[in-house]
């Protein structure tokens, strides 16, 4: 398979894996047990009609789209101050979903901070709101040195979330995504973190990644995955899911019908699968109702056009 194919893949799989969590948002697992999403659904939490992303898959887009033309920070800034004022890049033309911690770092942006320092810094600033956006930039920093690599994924983060942990966990996610792009397996792909990333991070913060990076997810049992916004527990979750299911569509059910931020963990989870096995596996009638579908596939043109020029 092609790296083209693999930007079609992850946005795609991030876009759907949201889309299938938005009207669940919030619904407890409990809930969800006894009434398990298993395909596309209308309304719901935020009353919208089914396939519409949220703020996940708007900010992913706008990174995506940023690196269509040269890397620039404050580029990616205006944009997302243009989607949380404007509705830019909004499924419907409107917000209906953002987090607190991301709608503060986009108002510092409004307001001219730095896009590396517009972030939160405190610990209750971990979200997962960086992690849900920060895939595109693998096909940017793919072929460069782990230092460089890990210095990107510092500065994109940074813009909404810019503590030493949430900048951690999209590292980690995005080595998972390096990994797969080099056509490893899933359970591959999870050795490799697990060999290359303790050695190389060496803050105090790596501690709270010990499930992900020292082997354990692959025993965990599902009641030990939360589907909740803390950054870490999303992470989790994605890599959980992928190594405990064999197609798209099971891993990112599976990741939703965990509960709680189920749009963020369906994104996430659904970015790394879709790299897995390609967003031709993803079910039809599920792409068929993504909403600004023509769009998306511009934007993927455009950046496969930026990317392998």
């Amino acid at each position: 398979m092609s790296y083209k194919d693999y930007i079609k893949d992850a946005l795609l799989g991030v876009a759907t894996g949201d889309a299938l969590g938005v009207p669940v948002e919030f619904r407890s697992r409990r809930s969800l047990l006894e009434n398990p999403v298993t395909n596309m659904r209308s309304y719901g939490t935020h009353g919208q009609p089914a396939g519409t992303w949220s703020d996940d898959s708007s900010l992913t887009f706008c990174l995506a789209e940023m690196l269509c033309g040269d890397y620039d920070l404050q580029n990616l800034a205006n944009r997302f101050v243009n989607w949380m004022q404007h509705g830019y890049w909004t499924p419907h033309g409107e917000v209906f979903d953002i987090g607190f911690a991301t709608r503060d770092a986009i108002l510092n942006l409004g307001r001219g901070v730095s896009p590396v320092m517009a972030g939160g810094i405190h610990e209750q600033s971990n979200g997962n709101g960086s992690l849900m956006r920060i895939l595109p930039l693998v096909f940017y920093i793919k072929d460069m040195s782990i230092e460089e690599r890990y210095r990107h994924t510092q500065e994109v983060s940074s813009l909404t979330h810019r503590h030493q942990r949430s900048i951690n966990g999209c590292f980690i996610y995005l080595e998972m995504a390096r990994a797969i792009l080099q056509g490893q397996t899933p359970e591959q792909a999870y050795q490799t973190i697990c060999d290359t990333i303790p050695p190389f991070l060496k803050n105090d913060e790596i501690y709270y990644y010990d499930r992900v990076l020292f082997g354990h997810l692959r025993d965990c049992a599902d009641t030990d995955i939360r589907g909740g916004g803390y950054v870490v527990h999303s992470l989790e979750a994605a890599v959980w899911c992928l190594l405990h299911t064999s197609s798209y569509a099971d891993a990112v059910l599976t990741a939703v019908n965990l509960g709680e931020d189920t749009d963020t963990t369906g994104a996430v989870t659904g970015g790394l699968a879709g790299l897995t096995y390609g967003w031709a596996t993803i079910p039809a009638d599920w792409l068929n109702v993504l909403a600004k579908r023509d769009a998306i596939d511009v934007l993927i043109t455009n950046l496969q056009a930026k990317i392998y020029r």
